[in-house]
């Protein structure tokens, strides 16, 4: 079964493109929100969320059924789809 997975991302950032290269390639689904294409609440809103469980607003971040992953790290990428 595919776990839910968010990742937010920059629209320019290239560790964000290599972390989406890499779901997709995994054939597994997620929502992607690009912060930087969002514009007042929604942009706040969505940068509180991110620091609840990043405080260092780094991109990408990566929510998988809860467990965050702060950058695009394969390896717990990989081991939080797979728990």
């Amino acid at each position: 079964m595919k776990k839910s997975v968010k990742v937010y991302a920059l629209s320019t950032c290239i560790h964000c493109k290599h972390c989406k290269e890499f779901l997709d390639e995994r054939d597994q689904a997620y929502d992607c929100v690009y912060v930087d294409k969002l514009t007042g609440d929604e942009r706040k809103s969505a940068i509180d969320e991110i620091k609840k469980v990043n405080p260092g607003l780094s991109f990408p971040t990566v929510i998988v059924e809860g467990k965050v992953i702060v950058g695009f790290d394969k390896i717990e990428i990989e081991r939080a789809l797979e728990d």
